[in-house]
């Protein structure tokens, strides 16, 4: 287990399966996962932090699916705001902006309302803010 964690951060969600995967008991488990933790193999904050970095400058996601991602990897509420406290701000604007002007010149649609509905459907999917979303769609796409 010490290698599982060593060759990428973990979660203890994740950990916590793979253990009761490989037929772990109970007492077994708890066991391994303290020793992790003790041994600084398992680290909640640094996965947090790390996957959040991961996931916006790979996958060009935003704070909100970031947030739910991590949320549904039952990490705490403290470790998802430190973790998004690794994203600056500066960055985070100038990506969206990248991304909504490339998502654009791949929309072939000529109609203006399908064409704004699909801009901003790929973003909200991708968890942009809808306040950051609307206003950069119709920044890009005005009413003519």
């Amino acid at each position: 287990m010490e290698g599982y964690c060593a060759y990428q951060d973990r979660c203890h969600k994740e950990v916590i399966s793979k253990l009761r995967e490989m037929h772990m008991i109970p007492q077994a488990i708890d066991l391994i996962v303290a020793h992790l933790i003790q041994e600084n193999f398992l680290n909640e904050e640094r996965f947090a932090k790390s996957y959040a970095r991961g996931k916006f400058n790979i996958k060009k996601w935003g704070k909100n699916r970031i947030v739910n991602e991590l949320k549904h990897r039952e990490i705490s509420k403290y470790n998802i705001n430190m973790a998004l406290k690794e994203i600056e701000p500066k960055e985070y604007i100038k990506t969206f902006n990248a991304l909504a002007k490339k998502r654009l010149a791949e929309i072939r649609e000529k109609d203006l309302q399908k064409r704004r509905k699909k801009l901003a459907d790929y973003l909200l999917y991708r968890g942009w803010e809808s306040g950051l979303v609307y206003e950069k769609v119709y920044e890009l796409i005005p009413n003519k």
